[in-house]
């Protein structure tokens, strides 16, 4: 599976302080797919972060063998998106 990432995703997680190396690993090794709507799939993966947990978060689309990363952040909520 290829992995696209977009111009604005990688300016979002240069603000979130998430790395493309993270984003990539949870697009192409997801603990959970999960569907957000007709066209877009959220990859999830939990991360040990400074000794605390998060989830990350990718949002994308995907084409045929390729995962187009949209949008992607991390969250310690990890209870209301995990399935």
């Amino acid at each position: 599976m290829k992995i696209k990432l977009l111009k604005h995703l990688k300016e979002q997680i240069k603000e979130r302080k998430i790395s493309v190396k993270t984003v990539e690993e949870t697009l192409s090794k997801p603990e959970q797919i999960i569907s957000e709507s007709k066209n877009l799939t959220a990859a999830q993966r939990r991360y040990f972060i400074n000794d605390k947990q998060y989830l990350i978060r990718v949002i994308f689309k995907e084409e045929k063998d390729l995962r187009v990363g949209i949008t992607a952040y991390k969250t310690s909520k990890i209870k209301k998106y995990w399935k």
